[in-house]
């Protein structure tokens, strides 16, 4: 029997984060451009902002503030205002997640090819195991 075995647990898959988790985890992430960010990560998370757009649109036409703030009524836009930072932190934590810089976020600038590849670079599973931006966030590492 082998007594020097290393003790550190790498491999093991942790589930898939939930819209709950991806929100809060947005949200206590708020300006960190650091690190890495999954798929699911970022998926729930547009979810979220298009959901509460579309209903944020739905209470700013009741209440007759539709158009305050050009397209946005007064609540879509404090809601677009509150998610800028951390949706351009998580968009770089997503691009970290497939070893590009987070400056890659600048094609969004670029109608609608920048966007093409910032959301086929956003399908792609990130990389396995640790790359230069940190550990995998999809893998569990205790020592």
């Amino acid at each position: 029997m082998n007594q020097n075995k290393d003790t550190t647990v790498v491999g093991t898959e942790l589930p898939m984060v939930s819209l709950g988790g991806a929100v809060s985890g947005g949200f206590r992430k708020y300006a960190t451009f650091s690190g890495r960010a999954t798929r699911a990560e970022s998926w729930w998370w547009v979810v979220f902002t298009v959901l509460a757009g579309v209903a944020l649109a739905i209470v700013d036409t009741a209440t007759g503030t539709m158009g305050m703030f050009g397209d946005s009524g007064l609540l879509g836009s404090l809601f677009e205002l509150a998610t800028l930072l951390p949706s351009f932190a998580l968009g770089a934590r997503r691009l970290h997640d497939i070893n590009r810089t987070g400056w890659w976020l600048l094609l969004v600038f670029v109608l609608v090819i920048g966007w093409i590849v910032l959301i086929v670079w956003a399908i792609k599973r990130g990389d396995s195991g640790p790359n230069k931006y940190g550990p995998d966030p999809r893998q569990a590492t205790s020592q």
